[in-house]
């Protein structure tokens, strides 16, 4: 074995490891029901060892890029304690985000892979389902008082048996869904990204053999392990203070994210102490999601070449309060932090990081996913479901403007097609275009929001919009002008437009055209040096 194990043989494993992650997400796009999935790549995988440690995952979305593998190993613990352990030709499915690690939609789907009897990794995807249940269509409302009034709550419970899907699992997910056949499509899509990498995984294990593929997985780790340690001790070191704030639901400036990064000899500590308590409405954020906002943050930031896998982040530690918004004590509403929360905590742990490497960090982006969910029922009685996220303009770079109506840091998805949006639903889209001027000003320029106007064509339908950015700027830095804040606009049938909230949920009627506009982002230098 310590023969094969060549540098060589490692950069190949690790290198099939990777790719077989992206595999993966191929496979699931491409069996998948849902536009949010099929179109947007609402979607991650990843792959783990038998000790559950990540050891691949492909470069999907950032929210998940800590609770994926903080979600695997609460699944598994719990698989282990009520039934002794994984067995072969089994797959798992939950959703509840205190095991999980982010909110109701995001279904997380768990393959554990064995090598000849042994129980040899696992292969486990998380993908956002576009409706749930609970209380509006789309299932985050800003007004869900708990978890149990947005949506379906999932523990961990077999979806395959004996590589056959268990039709009781199945029929819950549709008996739950105001879309029941995306649901089952959906879930069958995930089952098939995990039988793709668990085929990967033990093709690699025939052709090296189960002992070098460990010896070489350990070797990747200890390899991203010194790597990040080496990039953190190439910042400047000591103790950086941040913060921010999200916007209650009447606007107010007023829920407060507060970090103390310390860095020191190769490692990162990022200390809550003194962010704002739980909610009484979805803006928590689990413990797994506010992880992903610290590692996106430190990737961005440091090294983006550093393979994605448990060694990255030895090196770093989060302390966040219980009952925080942060790390919340279930049942708290999360629906928001999945997608609102994470972007302003990325901002945060962004503006500590800037301290340390202010040539590496932009100014602040939109700053918001900018979430619409739109539901109801066509004029012949079937329901529909739509959910999307929206680009806003990145912050101005070093040495760079920001990019115009793009899907920034926590968000890695692509808008719907037009074409797939008028196919699928009753919406017409009567207005897609950048907003010029929307993006702050400065040596270098942030990048603009953009404009999307949706009419009903039949029916009726609920609408949630769940954003950020209406009242606070996102801020310029260093003499850069803010970006512009975001708005919403309902205009009726008769033409009257009507302002709206970054956070409600109203009736729409057949005709009426909502009008969604996201924030530019920050400028970076002084604004008598511009250039474009």
């Amino acid at each position: 074995m310590t023969s094969q194990l060549d540098p060589i043989t490692v950069e190949v494993i690790k290198n099939s490891l990777i790719y077989a992650s992206e595999e993966m997400g191929v496979a699931l796009r491409n069996s998948a029901y849902s536009p949010n999935i099929k179109e947007r790549l609402d979607h991650s995988c990843a792959l783990f060892d038998r000790d559950a440690r990540l050891i691949a995952q492909a470069e999907h979305i950032p929210v998940h890029l800590g609770s994926l593998p903080w979600g695997l190993l609460r699944t598994v613990e719990i698989i282990v304690r009520d039934t002794g352990a994984p067995e072969e030709g089994e797959m798992w499915v939950v959703n509840d985000p205190y095991i999980s690690g982010t909110h109701l939609n995001d279904v997380t789907v768990i393959r554990p892979i064995f090598f000849r009897g042994a129980l040899a990794g696992y292969a486990a995807n998380k993908a956002h389902h576009t409706d749930v249940g609970g209380m509006v269509p789309g299932s985050m409302s800003a007004g869900a008082p708990d978890l149990f009034a947005e949506g379906l709550v999932v523990p961990p419970m077999r979806l395959v048996v004996h590589d056959r899907n268990v039709a009781a699992t199945i029929a819950l997910f549709r008996a739950n869904s105001r879309t029941p056949d995306a649901r089952s499509g959906d879930l069958r899509a995930q089952t098939a990204g995990n039988y793709t990498g668990e085929r990967r995984f033990q093709e690699l294990c025939e052709r090296y053999g189960i002992e070098t593929l460990r010896a070489a997985i350990d070797k990747v780790l200890d390899q991203s392990e010194m790597r990040m340690r080496s990039a953190l001790g190439r910042m400047r070191q000591g103790t950086f203070e941040s913060e921010d704030v999200l916007e209650d639901l009447d606007g107010s400036p007023s829920i407060r994210i507060a970090l103390r990064l310390t860095l020191k000899n190769g490692s990162a500590h990022f200390d809550y102490g003194g962010t704002a308590p739980q909610l009484p409405f979805p803006m928590n954020a689990v413990y797994g999601v506010t992880l992903s906002g610290v590692y996106y943050a430190l990737r961005a930031v440091t090294d983006a070449a550093i393979p994605m896998n448990e060694g990255c982040f030895r090196p770093v530690s989060v302390d966040v309060p219980e009952g925080s918004l942060l790390n919340p004590r279930r049942p708290a509403a999360v629906g928001g932090g999945n997608v609102e929360t994470s972007t302003r905590n990325a901002d945060v742990v962004l503006g500590a990081l800037a301290q340390a490497a202010p040539d590496r960090v932009p100014a602040q982006s939109g700053g918001t996913m900018t979430n619409v969910m739109i539901g109801g029922t066509r004029a012949d009685g079937t329901p529909w479901a739509f959910y999307e996220t929206n680009g806003c303009g990145m912050g101005a770079r070093p040495g760079m403007n920001g990019i115009d109506a793009i899907q920034c840091h926590m968000t890695n998805t692509l808008n719907t097609p037009i074409e797939a949006i008028e196919r699928d639903y009753p919406l017409r889209v009567t207005r897609y275009e950048i907003v010029e001027g929307t993006g702050g000003d400065g040596r270098f320029k942030g990048g603009n929001g953009l404009v999307r106007a949706l009419r009903l064509t039949q029916g009726s339908a609920r609408v949630s919009l769940l954003s950020e950015r209406h009242t606070v700027e996102p801020r310029g830095t260093g003499g850069g002008k803010n970006g512009a804040c975001g708005r919403h606009t309902l205009v009726h049938a008769d033409g009257t437009e009507e302002s709206l909230p970054a956070k409600t949920t109203f009736e729409f009627e057949a005709e009426e055209m909502l009008e969604v506009q996201t924030p530019g982002g920050g400028g970076l230098g002084n604004v008598t040096s511009a250039k474009r």
